[in-house]
């Protein structure tokens, strides 16, 4: 399979924050805007939980449930459907903000950030294992995509308003960051960079909001493949299955008039593609 194919026709509102449960054999994802988390385990339909809120990641954790990034901050499930428990907000004073996409580092601290409808009004953030919570970045507007390098020395970034790709130095014992750089330039053109990858070569896959396409870069930043989607918001990918051979692709159906709906019927869907490398591991939260 080196096209990209249906996998689920959600028609979700904002599809997004998808990652691979390797204890679980389970895809999760989520609906920003309709405040819904997905688990999917391939071959059966999807189970699905209502939260009453809007949701913008939501990671396994190793004790069992679930943490989750959500309009108020971050979040706890102790088991599939739990009751929800918001453990901390760390932008009470900004209740326009609301948090966006995340994951968690080797070991198992959940970063997640914000987005603002004011520029540079934003933050990204670290949510440790003992509950406390760290402000990573400040000045950002809409916080994104995020990925760690195979070895565990470089985060990668996106503040999508900047079109850029960003990376710094990681220290893994302590989550600390360093010297800021930017790795990609995105040309307008192919779309706002969203949600990020990366797999085992330590090359980054890049969702383009607007671009029809997730494309993948070297780790110097050399764009050198682009797999088109049929629907234009993509907003995550992230690899899964047994092996992690699989690229799931999430997509958003919202801000589309009846003219655009109609000339892209699959928006909002689930994609998967067989792209011929394998990804990393997601890690579950130490909390």
């Amino acid at each position: 399979m080196s096209q990209v194919e249906v996998l689920y026709e959600g028609r979700a509102l904002l599809g997004e924050g998808v990652s691979w449960d390797a204890s679980e054999g389970v895809l999760l994802w989520v609906d920003i805007e309709a405040g819904h988390v997905f688990r999917l385990k391939p071959g059966t339909e999807p189970e699905r939980i209502v939260l009453g809120q809007k949701v913008g990641a939501v990671v396994p954790r190793r004790a069992g449930g679930l943490v989750l990034a959500v309009k108020e901050g971050f979040a706890l499930m102790d088991r599939w459907g739990g009751p929800l428990r918001v453990v901390a907000s760390p932008e009470p004073d900004k209740p326009e903000n609301r948090m966006n996409d995340g994951k968690c580092d080797s070991n198992g601290r959940f970063f997640a950030g914000s987005i603002s409808p004011e520029p540079k009004a934003a933050g990204f953030y670290r949510f440790d294992p003992d509950g406390s919570v760290q402000r990573v970045l400040g000045d950002i507007t809409i916080s994104n995509g995020l990925g760690f390098s195979p070895d565990n020395r470089t985060l990668y970034y996106i503040d999508s308003p900047t079109y850029r790709v960003d990376a710094f130095d990681y220290d893994a014992e302590t989550g600390s960051i360093a010297r800021r750089r930017t790795l990609i330039e995105v040309p307008r053109e192919h779309g706002e960079p969203d949600g990020m990858t990366l797999d085992e070569a330590g090359c980054l896959w890049v969702a383009h909001w607007g671009g029809h396409a997730v494309r993948r870069y070297t780790p110097r930043g050399v764009l050198d493949r682009t797999l088109e989607v049929p629907a234009s918001q993509v907003s995550n990918c992230a690899f899964g299955g047994p092996d992690l051979s699989e690229l799931y692709i999430t997509t958003a159906s919202a801000w589309l008039d009846e003219s655009r709906r109609r000339q892209e019927p699959h928006a909002g869907d689930l994609f998967v593609v067989s792209p011929g490398v394998k990804g990393l591991p997601a890690f579950p939260f130490g909390g």
